[in-house]
């Protein structure tokens, strides 16, 4: 049995209505009935309640579940005691998040999955999904490269819990992996211009889930991230970089959050129906060689819905071995391929 966590987020819903359209029943699941008995009665679901303080609570919602999409972020909060409750209920336990530390913290308890017989897969969404199978295909191509670099371009908008996370998460700056450890930077510390599939885009590094999952993946030890941005939104990062001692202060994280509540819907139906995301690899030899790579998507979070019931439905059907697994690392490089209206194309 499936049950989706914050499944009447923006996100949440999206995720619910891919696995109704492809046959699966989950349980809706959040902190509170009211909030899910709309979704719920639209589609004939069951509803389970838990806050994540509650240990005993969720305990009892995940009785009976075999599978577990977590999609109540921001994950740097959310993610640990969803975590610890599928190891005590030996429930297999998926998110969507794209947060490094929510990456490495679920690495770190590899160990007790493997001992409870469960999956722990953080990132069954976008960007990791393509971005981690993208870096899984180049790494087969060139064996022993020392440097991997992605970037991703396109999408329609932001939902609440991807602006939170990015507004909120901030003030920690930049992050890369030199030499196989995750490396604190300053935001925006490096850009050059990618040669995406359609067009050329000038990018920046950003701290990105891959920083993290790539190396598990790849093994890779150096590794970087680019978002394609305007000039404007390169300005923004700089002015944000200012303003991070106050995002630190609680009150504010307060303040901006009640707002990016108020103001903040997500890409409309229209434009996850037609917008499209763009992606680039590029891995490099110590001896100079390299191998580039392209990939292209739907819209994000279409995407991101697409890829979490699909990895949901495999992990029902034949779950991969127990521990913690990336993407590619749980159903192959090609998984990405392998969804509707995605592509990848490797060159030299």
């Amino acid at each position: 049995m499936l049950l989706i966590y914050g499944a009447n987020g923006y996100t949440g819903q999206l995720i619910v209505e891919e696995c109704v359209r492809r046959g699966l029943r989950p349980v809706l699941a959040g902190r509170r009935a009211e909030s899910l008995a709309p979704l719920a009665k639209q589609h004939g679901l069951d509803v389970r309640t838990a806050s994540l303080d509650d240990a005993a609570a969720l305990g009892a919602m995940l009785a009976g579940i075999t599978v577990v999409v977590h999609a109540a972020g921001p994950f740097f909060r959310t993610s640990a005691p969803m975590v610890h409750a599928c190891l005590a209920t030996k429930v297999h336990y998926l998110d969507i998040t794209g947060e490094i530390t929510v990456f490495e913290a679920c690495r770190a308890r590899h160990d007790d999955a493997k001992q409870a017989g469960i999956v722990i897969m953080p990132g069954v969404g976008f960007d990791v999904v393509p971005t981690d199978c993208l870096a899984a295909r180049l790494a087969e191509q060139l064996p022993g490269a020392h440097l991997l670099e992605l970037a991703f371009a396109g999408g329609g908008g932001f939902s609440r819990g991807t602006l939170k996370t990015m507004v909120l998460g901030s003030p920690q700056g930049g992050a890369i992996r030199k030499d196989g450890r995750i490396t604190k930077v300053p935001a925006g510390w490096k850009s050059q211009s990618i040669p995406f599939r359609d067009r050329r885009r000038n990018a920046v590094t950003i701290p990105w889930g891959d920083v993290s999952t790539a190396y598990w993946s790849t093994k890779i030890p150096n590794i970087y991230t680019y978002l394609a941005m305007p000039p404007s939104a390169v300005w923004m990062m700089g002015v944000t970089k200012l303003a991070s001692p106050l995002l630190s202060m609680p009150f504010v994280q307060r303040f901006v959050e009640s707002q990016i509540d108020q103001r903040v819907r997500g890409p409309s139906a229209k434009v996850r129906a037609s917008a499209r995301m763009h992606l680039w690899g590029r891995v490099t030899h110590a001896d100079g060689r390299t191998v580039e790579g392209t990939a292209e998507t739907p819209e994000g979070y279409r995407m991101t819905a697409m890829a979490a019931v699909e990895s949901a439905r495999r992990v029902l059907d034949a779950a991969p071995p127990a521990g913690y697994h990336t993407p590619s690392s749980a159903f192959g490089a090609g998984f990405l391929e392998s969804l509707p209206e995605c592509n990848v194309v490797l060159g030299a």
